[in-house]
């Protein structure tokens, strides 16, 4: 069995041995190096390779967002999940734009650290509960506005007029037989139209469409 290779970077010596225990029982993820401050972690995947960076957003040198910049304009393809001691929505909208794949809140990374590395190894977004939360927040409170700003032309052109119909009652909690009322189209082409819109955004729920949103400017 392939084991998926992780590099832990934080300035905290003692939070990158706690990761690594719990990450030690896992018999598909391998530790495969640490970094103390940004320019370590860029010395390191100048020549090494990890499937996963779990990057810690304030360390010295260079801090989190800055190594997610270099990496961007150095056209280097990474996976990285973000520690944080904050789980603002400003910083978790910044951090998505420049291409992390998951946010953890430092305080439950232990819970979650190991469904966020498998999440993310297979291609797909990793947020807590309450970050989840908090995205769909934002978004329900947002999407219902005027379709005026090109993000948002962008983030709907693959959308025929009734599945953005239906995208707009999902986000606003509507369950399907509330949707087929609205509409007045039966429960089975709801249910339709939503496998469409999952799979056109790739995403796997409600909240894949928050985080899509994010980051595409429309939140």
């Amino acid at each position: 069995m392939k084991k998926v290779t992780v590099h832990i970077a934080d300035d905290h010596q003692i939070l990158i041995d706690g990761i690594i225990a719990v990450l030690s029982s896992e018999k598909n993820i391998e530790v495969v190096g640490h970094s103390l401050s940004g320019k370590d972690v860029l010395s390191w995947f100048a020549s090494n390779k990890a499937d996963v960076l779990i990057l810690d957003i304030n360390m010295p040198e260079l801090d989190g967002i800055e190594v997610m910049k270099v990496f961007n304009e150095q056209n280097f393809q990474q996976k990285i999940i973000v520690l944080s001691s904050y789980d603002d929505v400003k910083l978790i909208k910044e951090v998505l734009k420049i291409g992390a794949s998951g946010f953890l809140a430092k305080k439950c990374a232990g819970e979650h650290i190991v469904d966020a590395i498998n999440t993310v190894y297979e291609g797909k977004q990793y947020f807590s509960k309450s970050i989840q939360d908090k995205l769909l927040s934002t978004f329900t409170g947002n999407l219902v506005k005027e379709r005026t700003s090109s993000h948002e032309s962008t983030f709907f052109s693959s959308l025929t007029p009734r599945e953005l119909e239906v995208l707009r009652l999902i986000a606003l909690q509507y369950n399907s037989k509330e949707i087929s009322n609205e509409l007045h189209i039966s429960i089975n082409t709801v249910e339709t139209h939503r496998k469409n819109l999952i799979s056109k955004l790739n995403v796997k729920n409600v909240v894949g469409l928050a985080i899509y949103a994010v980051k595409n400017n429309i939140v």
